[in-house]
């Protein structure tokens, strides 16, 4: 009598981070589909050799994806069964999206696109403090701060700003206090909350600047807003977000607004919120009792 095989849970991740977002040393995420009969292996995006559709396809920690989005997008075209989707990855890579989100009503930090670097100092001028960065990276590369007094001239020579198109905002101040929210959303459902504040003299909120994220209750506002974001995206796209992390901050008129929607490679903080594993193995169990559609 043959011995059913387990389904498996490719974990995807690159090649500078070879076992995945649990670089620490733990192994929540497999301990978790271990626990459910699940085979999870980490593999990476770029490797020639991974079979994709050996199983369900989950991307991770592809971390390096910005300065290869193209080849990015292309891989995941390829990929047969997978949470999220090429779809989904093509939008949310690029961070124009975020106007289209306020466009739909969902409170969101003021952003302007630029294109031409001609227009950037006047966008900045727009805004006095102004927050500039490139509409495809992560890990805060690339951020830019500009604190314009009274109109003056924006020097972009020695700034710092690469290549465009950038994404414009205004310094959100609240983010030195408060820091900036992030609530995830797993199958529909709000997962957890954590806050993640900046080091003194710092914006942005990345532990490779000195930022510190603690886990934290989730709070109504919070939850309402992700869950809003969530919706108008699903229904921009007309397709099913498996998962999310919405970040989230204060605006100078007390509105809670979403700065960034993750729904490509969003950290999960396991270290912080280990039930994030428990969460994210739930919705793969529910999603390979499906057929292999995005209905």
């Amino acid at each position: 009598m043959r011995t059913p095989t387990r389904p498996v849970v490719l974990l995807v991740t690159c090649s500078l981070l070879p076992d995945g977002e649990e670089w620490y040393g733990t192994a929540h995420l497999p301990n978790a589909f271990a626990a459910r009969d699940i085979d999870a292996r980490w593999v990476q995006w770029d490797d020639p050799t991974v079979d994709w559709s050996a199983g369900l396809v989950a991307v991770r920690s592809t971390w390096d994806y910005e300065e290869r989005r193209e080849e990015f997008l292309e891989w995941a075209r390829t990929v047969p069964w997978m949470l999220n989707s090429a779809e989904i990855f093509t939008w949310n890579t690029d961070k124009s999206y975020l106007p289209e989100l306020a466009a739909a009503g969902v409170p969101v930090v003021p952003t302007v696109i630029v294109r031409d670097r001609s227009e950037l100092p006047a966008a900045i001028r727009e805004f006095g403090s102004a927050v500039v960065k490139p509409t495809v990276g992560a890990g805060g590369r690339g951020v830019r701060l500009f604190d314009v007094i009274d109109g003056a001239p924006v020097d972009l020579e020695g700034s710092g700003v690469g290549a465009g198109p950038w994404v414009v905002q205004p310094l959100v101040e609240a983010v030195r206090t408060e820091g900036e929210t992030s609530v995830y959303v797993l199958d529909g459902q709000v997962a957890s909350q954590v806050q993640k504040l900046p080091a003194a003299g710092e914006i942005r909120v990345h532990p490779e600047y000195g930022g510190s994220t603690v886990a934290a209750e989730v709070t109504e506002e919070a939850a309402d807003l992700a869950l809003r974001a969530v919706a108008a995206a699903t229904s921009l796209l007309g397709e099913r977000f498996d998962y999310a992390r919405v970040d989230q901050m204060r605006l100078p008129d007390g509105t809670l607004a979403v700065s960034e929607l993750e729904v490509t490679e969003p950290g999960l903080y396991l270290e912080l919120v280990p039930h994030n594993a428990d969460a994210f193995a739930d919705l793969v169990v529910s999603r390979l009792s499906q057929p292999r559609s995005r209905a």
